[in-house]
């Protein structure tokens, strides 16, 4: 009798590669910022792309970009809009939460195109990785990110991933000169997901809390004093999050100190005696590198590599 597949190491759907040439969506799914539109649409011109940007990129409701109405209606807009390739987010903030249980996860799905953000797109992440099951993209945000003149690495790993360069078996480059730190070594196959470590912890107890088993989690931070990390993954572990993970990839924690974030790290993560890898370039970091959201990675702490197990686009 053959047996049955492990369901936390069944693939999600890979999305249809950016095309050279494509339409990028830009939507502000969560807080506002002013963009400056003739910018944005030189420099993904001279890339060989054009901008396609969404009405509520021109809104703000306090710490809002626009109302839920318009900030969901821009969601779904873009994810239908069949001459739209790809989504990016304008920047994070607040906001994605209060639209999680209005979202039409079926309609995403059946629309399923790169969705690319980070920070508090990271319950986007979450949300669609549980109820809609394919890829997104923990990457740059348009005004933050590609215009905010981050470092080249930024932009080859976010056109490399969705153009299709990064295939089954390769390694995800990291920069070299950016040291990345062994917890604990050893090698994990699962799937990658997480974002925000607060984000992360803010969603537990919800329908949209991560789904942990089988899970390689990602983590990163900013503007948390260490007691916060603290508390975060304290929380994360009572709940019982650590406890079903095979591994951990620990991002950049912007403003902690990082002998103290070590020591932190090993206190909290080495009694789990899963493999561990911190200081990758992902996250409110410069530069700022792309990861698949729910795809099949292996992590090899001790050899300090990630590695795809899918391809996370199709050509």
């Amino acid at each position: 009798m053959n047996a049955r597949p492990d369901p936390t190491l069944l693939p999600h759907t890979p999305v249809p590669a950016l095309p050279m040439k494509g339409l990028i969506a830009v939507i502000a799914p969560a807080g506002p910022a002013a963009l400056d539109t003739k910018k944005a649409i030189a420099w993904m011109r001279a890339r060989g792309y054009s901008l396609r940007i969404f009405p509520g990129v021109f809104e703000k409701d306090g710490y809002l970009a626009g109302s839920d109405e318009v900030r969901l209606n821009d969601l779904h807009a873009a994810f239908t809009d069949p001459e739209v390739d790809a989504i990016i987010c304008l920047r994070g903030g607040y906001g994605t939460p209060r639209l999680l249980d209005r979202i039409d996860f079926p309609l995403l799905r059946q629309n399923a195109k790169p969705f690319i953000g980070y920070s508090d797109i990271t319950a986007l992440h979450l949300a669609i990785s549980r109820y809609a099951g394919f890829v997104t993209f923990h990457g740059p945000l348009l005004n933050a990110d590609l215009l905010g003149e981050r470092l080249p690495p930024t932009e080859s790993s976010f056109f490399n991933m969705l153009r299709g360069q990064y295939r089954a078996g390769m390694v995800l480059a990291h920069p070299v000169g950016r040291p990345l730190t062994t917890i604990v070594p050893g090698v994990a196959h699962g799937r990658l997901l997480g974002g925000n470590l607060s984000m992360i912890a803010a969603t537990m107890g919800t329908p949209y809390e991560i789904d942990a088993a089988g899970v390689i989690l990602f983590i990163e931070d900013i503007n948390e004093p260490l007691y916060r990390i603290d508390r975060l993954l304290t929380h994360l572990r009572l709940a019982g999050v650590l406890h079903k993970l095979r591994g951990v990839l620990v991002g950049d924690i912007a403003g902690v100190e990082a002998q103290a974030l070590d020591r932190l790290l090993r206190q909290t993560l080495e009694p789990l005696c899963i493999p561990v890898l911190a200081g990758w370039r992902s996250g409110h970091c410069n530069p700022n590198l792309t990861l698949p959201m729910g795809a099949l990675v292996k992590l090899d702490a001790g050899s300090q590599q990630l590695f795809l197990e899918q391809n996370v686009v199709r050509r």
